[in-house]
């Protein structure tokens, strides 16, 4: 198994833990970050690649949503 994928499980456990302690402290900042973190483990876990490429990957999407 690829270091990035095992990487990106990490990634999307710490962002759901992340997100569920945004909730319980009724904190919207923590839940958005716990859901950028899980969607950044997502695609690495997906694609097999590093953090930074899936970050490049994710700020892309963002400058064309807007």
């Amino acid at each position: 198994m690829n270091e990035d994928i095992i990487k990106g499980k990490w990634k999307q456990l710490s962002g759901t833990v992340k997100e569920q302690w945004g909730k319980l402290t009724d904190d919207d900042a923590t839940q958005a970050a716990g859901n950028r973190e899980y969607l950044l483990g997502k695609i690495q876990e997906k694609y097999g690649v590093t953090k930074e490429k899936a970050e490049e990957q994710i700020a892309a999407f963002e400058k064309k949503a807007k």
